[in-house]
């Protein structure tokens, strides 16, 4: 069925309703102590940082894991660097960097932290034949000086080391022991975090404070992750008690829970963008013409008024929390007649001979896709666009996400949003746009894969930031293997007794110093 844009948006404007609320002045929490965290999404079979780019697991190793250092990715200062189990940072040359590292850290197990768990870490993490290894510059080596002082050296691999400058703040560090032994890392997760692992039973996963935290004790003795797919479901339970904490809440949830006596909300910019990744290694897609035609048809201010809340507009391909970020000049705009033009010029004049094409999207985890779903459709439709949209649950969408073994992905169109927990930009970009990864568009372009190798081989901050925002990201903006829709702003709840509570733009919660009366 076709759907005019102007009859959905007026059935959208017209159909939501506000939220009824039931007093919660006489609910029951639970017993001090313990929280329950009421989360959008669950983690994998594995619990091996490298072995996924999965969000809602990286939520979970906050708890868990810590890093050498922090990035608290401020829109004010997306750069800062804090420390964390590295309490000094340094550049010896073009290709190394030197830690300084914390002492009396104890992991989980009770062993000690150590230069030779760094080492273990990173050598592992960078291999590429680790799932996740996109994420990171590439291979590294690193030295150990002594048992608190390493350095990363990339001069066997052709890099810079800066490269790895705010990545720091994004690798778990991992146990040596347990990165001899993959089966035990896979199995349970072996931390330096302020909670450690108990066990998981269904969709709850138990952790525990953390002792020998090096922060100390934390005062929440314990946390039970609770999945909890549907949004109303998690409103509901922190409404009647049943919850203490929960995120990604939709728009008009966040409003009303605004104005609840017993309730506290939380609304910060993420480093997530949402994005339509098109899949570039097949047809139509395969012409940048196409790509860039859809990219006209879609009115993204309208888009951004179903989002509400939940969005904020950005005419990049990485959020404002960033390194790198700019307001990219010329940034496809909504303007029908190049669409038509496009379109024209592509040899399918009003769309007419373009084979279906299926725009897939999920329902429960990203606020407002449904309905932003339904009206990017309809505005394609209207260009002469064969568009089908199909809507799935979170964890029938991921299967449809990335690339198979013969290089393609389900459908044509795919929403997807991409968040990473560093101000680093090719945390994003090179998983996503460079020929060796593109993980989900399959895009291979040689300009594309050309500059981001240049911004990579970049010796300074200073000259990678020109490099990014005056060529790098314009040219990916141009190309268009994907439509960065808007910036994602998270949008949590949680119980007024609960304080102390910092929220990172890539979903961890520090848990650290929080307290529940």
């Amino acid at each position: 069925m076709t759907i005019n844009r102007r009859e959905f948006m007026k059935a959208t404007a017209l159909g939501v309703a506000a939220l009824s609320l039931p007093s919660i002045a006489s609910r029951a929490m639970a017993a001090s102590g313990s929280l329950i965290f009421a989360a959008a999404g669950t983690v994998t079979s594995s619990w091996d940082p490298t072995s996924h780019t999965v969000a809602p697991q990286i939520t979970a190793e906050g708890f868990l894991f810590g890093h050498l250092t922090k990035c608290p990715m401020s829109e004010a200062n997306p750069g800062e660097i804090l420390p964390d189990l590295a309490t000094e940072w340094s550049v010896i040359d073009e290709h190394t960097l030197e830690y300084k590292l914390r002492q009396g850290v104890t992991f989980h197990d009770g062993k000690p932290f150590t230069a030779a768990d760094v080492k273990a870490t990173y050598e592992y993490a960078s291999n590429p034949d680790r799932p996740a290894s996109a994420w990171y510059p590439g291979r590294v080596d690193v030295e150990v000086v002594d048992d608190y002082t390493v350095r990363l050296n990339t001069k066997q691999y052709g890099y810079p080391a800066i490269n790895f400058w705010y990545v720091s703040s994004f690798l778990p560090i991992l146990s040596a022991a347990d990165v001899a032994n993959p089966d035990t890392l896979k199995q349970k997760p072996n931390g330096t975090g302020p909670f450690r692992y108990v066990e998981t039973v269904g969709d709850q996963i138990k952790f525990a404070a953390f002792d020998k935290f090096h922060e100390g004790k934390p005062s929440i003795e314990e946390i039970v992750w609770a999945y909890v797919p549907d949004a109303n479901t998690r409103v509901l339970g922190l409404l009647n008690g049943q919850y203490h904490l929960t995120e990604r809440l939709e728009p008009e949830q966040y409003l009303s829970l605004h104005k609840e006596a017993g309730l506290k909300t939380d609304r910060s910019l993420s480093s997530e963008n949402k994005y339509l990744h098109f899949r570039c290694n097949k047809p139509p897609f395969d012409d940048p013409r196409i790509r860039l035609a859809v990219c006209h048809a879609i009115d993204r201010a309208q888009v951004l008024a179903v989002v509400g809340e939940a969005g904020q507009a950005s005419n990049c391909h990485v959020s404002p929390v960033k390194f790198g970020f700019t307001d990219v000049k010329d940034y496809p705009e909504y303007d029908p007649e190049k669409t038509q033009a496009l379109l024209a010029e592509a040899g399918f004049p009003n769309g007419q001979g373009l084979p279906e094409i299926e725009y897939i999207t999920s329902v429960g985890f990203y606020p407002k896709t449904r309905e932003y779903g339904e009206l990017i459709t309809a505005m394609l439709q209207e260009q002469g666009f064969p568009i089908k949209l199909t809507t799935l649950e979170p964890a029938a969408w991921e299967e449809q996400l990335y690339r198979r073994a013969d290089g393609q992905g389900p459908g044509h169109i795919i929403d997807v949003g991409w968040i990473t927990g560093s101000p680093e930009p090719d945390l994003v970009l090179r998983p996503n746009y460079h020929s060796k990864f593109a993980l989900i568009n399959g895009v291979n372009d040689p300009e594309i894969d050309a500059s981001l190798d240049k911004e990579h081989g970049a010796t300074s901050t200073e000259e990678r930031l020109k490099i990014l925002q005056e060529e790098t990201l314009p040219l990916i903006a141009g190309k268009a293997p994907s439509i960065s829709l808007f910036s994602s702003v998270f949008l949590r709840a949680m119980s007024a007794k609960l304080d102390g509570v910092t929220f990172y733009p890539n979903g961890p919660i520090d848990l650290s110093k929080a307290t529940l009366s």
